[in-house]
């Protein structure tokens, strides 16, 4: 990756970490960003004596706020509202429709975005593209059990999938599901899709987050940034 992207993630994780208050719950989003805005919160903590609870998106995040002392929810895995959810996307675009899931933590990323009052979204600029699915493969989390004919119900919603594998087997999330990558050539309508694949029988979860967002922000290069409202209708 380049500096100058680097740089860009920095950007968007250090305004997102001033928006955090004291007596929030926090989202902790999965990936690159989100990583940088943990390491600048928990440094805000350990500075200026914030009180926050946490909600991590994945078990590995989960592991990372602790190392950084950062405290779960009481009874996490279970929680409540939450007040912010800082996280990152794949492809962002110009209505704040997202595709999520590189990481492999779609179903529990969009249970903590479902709960959040806010969910802010980081991104470098390379990450905004004119349509969902041209630039990145559409992670679809199944369970293990029939996943061939999962597959092959994708298929005939005109998907190309391809189940993801890691080493020599394959690729497990935290609930012990299937990701499968599915090449779409474009996706106009995010809701429809979503909801398409969803009604698909051994489909836990799309990695398609639309309407999910409340703002956009997105960091450059030179350490600016921008953060673009949106209406978020919470529906996915």
């Amino acid at each position: 990756m380049s500096d100058e992207r680097e740089q860009a993630k920095w950007a968007a994780a250090r305004a997102a970490s001033t928006l955090v208050e004291s007596g929030m719950v926090v989202g902790l989003g999965t990936g690159s960003t989100a990583i940088k805005f943990l390491d600048l919160l928990a440094e805000r903590v350990r500075r200026e004596g914030l009180e926050i609870t946490c909600v991590a998106t994945s078990e590995g995040i989960g592991r990372e706020a602790g190392i950084r002392g950062l405290p779960m929810v009481s009874g996490f895995p279970d929680f409540g509202p939450v007040d912010l959810t800082v996280d990152g996307a794949d492809e962002v675009d110009p209505a704040g429709n997202l595709i999520k899931g590189g990481g492999g933590a779609l179903l529990r990323e969009k249970l903590v975005a479902l709960a959040s009052r806010r969910v802010i979204i980081v991104v470098d600029p390379e990450k905004h593209v004119p349509e969902l699915g041209h630039t990145f493969r559409l992670p679809v989390e199944v369970v293990p059990f029939g996943w061939s004919r999962t597959l092959e119900a994708l298929e005939g919603l005109g998907a190309e999938p391809e189940i993801r594998r890691q080493g020599e087997g394959f690729f497990r999330t935290d609930q012990g599901n299937l990701v499968v990558d599915c090449r779409i050539p474009g996706i106009p309508d995010p809701a429809s899709l979503h909801a398409r694949i969803k009604g698909l029988s051994g489909v836990v979860e799309t990695g398609l987050f639309p309407g999910l967002a409340h703002a956009i922000l997105t960091g450059h290069p030179d350490g600016t940034w921008d953060l673009r409202e949106l209406k978020a209708t919470g529906a996915a």
